[in-house]
């Protein structure tokens, strides 16, 4: 079984930064994709950032400038680095991983249970 494990979310004045993490661990042989979704109470769960194993990252608009996606392929881990975070970034964060867990095996998208970012004003 894979797990991703997400930290960092908490509160935050409009303005603040803040920096969310994820681990994936489990039976990985590979993840091309991580990244970052989030989900507005009330609304559908939005990207927000994915970082792609030879490509640049890809950046929802809203936070483009803002957030900054990393990761690390070695330690399967992602990071999302949020500053000028505003009210309308309040939403819980659910990292995601495309796993493949065998050389030959299909790929599995993995989410993480999310964490939660407020904002306020």
């Amino acid at each position: 079984q894979v797990q991703l494990v997400e930290s960092g979310g908490g509160l935050v004045q409009a303005g603040g930064s803040l920096r969310l993490s994820c681990a994936a661990s489990g039976s990985i042989f590979s993840i091309n994709v991580m990244g970052w979704y989030r989900q507005a109470p009330g609304k559908q769960r939005e990207l927000v950032a994915l970082a792609i194993v030879g490509r640049t990252p890809n950046y929802a608009d809203r936070v483009k400038g803002r957030f900054t996606i990393s990761r690390d392929n070695a330690q399967n881990t992602v990071n999302l680095q949020m500053n000028s975070l505003n009210p309308e970034d309040t939403a819980v964060y659910f990292c995601l991983a495309d796993v493949k867990e065998e050389r030959n095996g299909p790929t599995t998208r993995r989410w993480g249970h999310g964490t939660q970012v407020t904002v306020s004003s």
